[in-house]
This record gives C-alpha cells, sequence and structure tokens, in this order.
C-alpha cells in the first residue's frame, strides 16, 4: 500500500469534507474515525484520520493529531494536511495554531499556509478576512457558535494570537498571477522571519494555483478548498491515475439498501432551514433537551414514533434550535451539559433506527456525527459521490471483535451544520440511487 496523502482533521464532519473533496478529484479515499488500530483498506491514494480535536484541550488536541502524524508516517505517505473548518472555528487560544506548531515541529518543517478558503460554499478570503457569503466572518451566524465564537474575521490577526511563530499575508494580487508568484511570496515571508502564511483565495482557479504552489511543503493547514489543488500535483509526478472522469474512478460505493433517516443535532443557520424544508414534507420528532435533563425516556419516545412511519420514507429526529433557545438551554442546563446530553440522545436514537432497518443515514453536525459514528461501532468510511460541496455519502467500515466487515453496509451522510442547500435532506438520497 503507497499512501500519497496522509490527512488529519479536526472533526469528524470535516474528515468528510476533505475525504469528498479529495475523491471528486480522483483519489481513492477512506477516513478513518481515530487513529487506526487495525487494518485499512489497501487500494487507496488518500487517508483521513478524523479527531475530535477542534474544542479539546489544547494539550489533548496536540497529543491526538501527533499521534495521527506519527501513523501516517509510518504508512510512507509523501505529504501532510491538517484540515480544520472553512469558518476557522477556534478560540484565542486555539487549536487550529497550537495543533499546527506541534505537526510542524515533528515533521521538521518551518513554514506552513493557513487557508479555510471554500468559494463552493461561499468561503473566501480578501486581504487576510474571511468572508461568509457578502459577510465578515464576524457579521455571520458564526459569531454566536456556542463553543468557537468567531468575532474577529481578521486571519492574520485571529491566527497570530494562537501561535508563537510570525504570521503573513499572501494576498490576492499575488495569488491571482499564478503558483511561480505565490512561491517567490512563500521565499519572501520566510526570509522575513514568518512560519505561517494566510492566503487569499476568492475562485476556485486561485486553490488550484495555490495547490500547485504547494507540492513540495511537507504539511499543508487548510480547509477542504485546498485539497482540490493537491491531486494535480501526484498526477504530474505520475503517482496517480489521470481518470477520465474523476469522481466516477474514485467514488464507488457498495451497493446499500434498507430504510431511510435523518438526524440533526447542529444549531447553524444552514441546518435550521433544512430541517424547516425536510419538516414540511416529512414526519419530524424534535428531541428537547430539558426532557432529557429531567429524565425522560425521550431516546425510546423518539424510536417508538420513528418505527411504524420509516416504512412510508424518511423521517427526521432532530434537536435543531435558534441561536437564543441555545442560549437559553445552555443558561439553564450548563454548556457541556447541554451539549453531552443531546449528543448522547441523537447517537441512541441513531443507533436505534440503524437496528430498525435504515441503511442510509443523514446526520447534521460535527459533534453529532462524532456521536453517532461511534454509537454505531464504525471504524472507518468509505468516500462516495458527492451530494453538495463538502459533504458526500459514504459507506461505513465496521467491524466485530473478529474484524468481519461483512455485515450489512450503511450509507451515512456526515454534514457539517453550515453546509448544503436547504434542500439537502430531500435530495440526498438521489445520488444513492
Amino acid at each position: 500500500m503507497t499512501i500519497l496523502l496522509g490527512c488529519i482533521a479536526d472533526d469528524f464532519t470535516g474528515g468528510t469534507d476533505l475525504a469528498g473533496m479529495l475523491v471528486k478529484h480522483g483519489m481513492r479515499t477512506v477516513q478513518m474515525i481515530g487513529v487506526p488500530t487495525g487494518p485499512v483498506p489497501d487500494d487507496i491514494d488518500a487517508i483521513v484520520i478524523a479527531l475530535k480535536s477542534r474544542t479539546n484541550p489544547v494539550e489533548e488536541a496536540q497529543a491526538e493529531s501527533l499521534a495521527a502524524l506519527e501513523w501516517l508516517q509510518a504508512q510512507g505517505c509523501r505529504q501532510f494536511y491538517f484540515k480544520y473548518c472553512s469558518t476557522f472555528d477556534s478560540t484565542p487560544r486555539g487549536n487550529i495554531g497550537p495543533v499546527a506548531e506541534a505537526l510542524m515541529a515533528a515533521l521538521g518543517s518551518d513554514f506552513t499556509i493557513a487557508c479555510p478558503a471554500f468559494p463552493a460554499n461561499q468561503r473566501t478570503i480578501y486581504k487576510g478576512h474571511l468572508f461568509v457569503g457578502d459577510a465578515l466572518l464576524s457579521d455571520s451566524g458564526m459569531r454566536n457558535h456556542p463553543l468557537t465564537p468567531m468575532t474577529d474575521a481578521n486571519l492574520v490577526r485571529v491566527l497570530q494570537r494562537q501561535v508563537a511563530g510570525k504570521v503573513g499575508l499572501v494576498e490576492f494580487g499575488t495569488v491571482a498571477a499564478g503558483a511561480g508568484a505565490i512561491r517567490e511570496r512563500f521565499a519572501a515571508l520566510r526570509k522575513d522571519g514568518c512560519n505561517f502564511a494566510i492566503v487569499d483565495a476568492l475562485t476556485n482557479d486561485d486553490l488550484l494555483a495555490l495547490g500547485e504552489a504547494c507540492a513540495d511543503m511537507p504539511l499543508v493547514t487548510a480547509g477542504s478548498g485546498v485539497a482540490l489543488g493537491l491531486p494535480p500535483n501526484f498526477r504530474r509526478a505520475g503517482l496517480l491515475p489521470d481518470y477520465a472522469n474523476e469522481e466516477a474512478g474514485a467514488a464507488t460505493l457498495p451497493a446499500t439498501g434498507g430504510l431511510r433517516a435523518v438526524v440533526a443535532g447542529s444549531c447553524s443557520v444552514a441546518t435550521q432551514a433544512q430541517v424547516a424544508a425536510m419538516n414540511s414534507q416529512h414526519p419530524a420528532f424534535n428531541v428537547d433537551p430539558r426532557a432529557l435533563a429531567r429524565g425522560e425516556d425521550v431516546v425510546g419516545a423518539a424510536l417508538d414514533w420513528a418505527k411504524p412511519k420509516l416504512a412510508a420514507g424518511p423521517v427526521l429526529v432532530y434537536a435543531t434550535s435558534t441561536p437564543e433557545e441555545v442560549r437559553a438551554v445552555q443558561a439553564e442546563l450548563g454548556v457541556e451539559a447541554a451539549g453531552v446530553l443531546v449528543e448522547n440522545a441523537l447517537a441512541a436514537i441513531a443507533q436505534g433506527l440503524v437496528a430498525a432497518g435504515v441503511g442510509q443515514l443523514i446526520v447534521a453536525g460535527g459533534e453529532t456525527s462524532g456521536a453517532v459514528v461511534k454509537a454505531l461501532g464504525v471504524s472507518g468510511l468509505r468516500i462516495g459521490p458527492e451530494i453538495d460541496p463538502g459533504v458526500p455519502w459514504t459507506v461505513a467500515l465496521t467491524a466485530d471483535r473478529s474484524g468481519d466487515r461483512s455485515a450489512r453496509p450503511i450509507a451515512l451522510a456526515l454534514k457539517s451544520g453550515n453546509f448544503g442547500t436547504t434542500d439537502f435532506f430531500l435530495k440526498a438520497w438521489e445520488r444513492l440511487q
């Protein structure tokens, strides 16, 4: 097995987002949940290790990321990628900067980029400022994120608060001039003592140029967007097949069947709209955190409600709420306690739905997705076709204690809260036909 690109993602849906981008551009990819402890498929070009390190204590996030890097190095990976969210989710202390610095030190690298741009999902960077659509990050819904509120759109400033090294900027005019100009700017920044370069990007062409400029960089840190510029580097080097249809060549999944369901835990603006659209056409059950805190059997009630309805079509179980309602619940129950209650309940519900015959499951929210894959015993994901930018269908790699992977395959779509069109839950099934 020769793995070209070894990736470390700081949450589950972020890992799927990155893996989907690589598959779309011709790299056969699996995503593993945590550092692998057993065999992985051997017909792959890239592997993504998904951690739950975005909001962990800094030292814990660093240790987990370094363990993932050590495993990837042992597989002979030629380049490494640290993936975080396209909204640069972090706090003034980290974890993006500290993890990046730890990985750089382990690789003996003194320079890398930081670029969360993802134009297909309206995440762009100009003059070092991150935009969500037409709004600065600090004016977007991320301002109200319950764990990582983003109140500063200046990424140079944000990252500089997190790292000991110096942060510089590659402005749009340089990026527009192509890969050669970008490399020249990298050299100038390094000469000036910079260890990190925030890179402007407004279009996919910018990301392709940036990817080419990073061909010899040991470590790339970015959102998933930059990944579209890396497969061509391996193709030019003769290390990756040149498929006539890149996605078709890399995105084949085993056939799946079974009933259909959606479990939504994210409270992002995008997921709120998706829940409303689904609720208007299909049965929906709302998980009440206060009822969970009172000790009511919400999981049992949700499953009793869902089972007789599944045969008629997809059902939705959700804990998605407005920012005001989330703050009210957190004030009453505590931020961490409220999150754990909801995640554990949704994971148990997902487990019960699969036991009831659901074989095609959509999960919305990074923390919720992590809890669900853990409850289902998923060790990894074979990445398939894209539903919307950043969200592919996958098939779970599961194993019993003997290592048998022959159980009924389960199709999973693990969606970052901010991603997907309003009709995402309604149209996703068509990509599995």
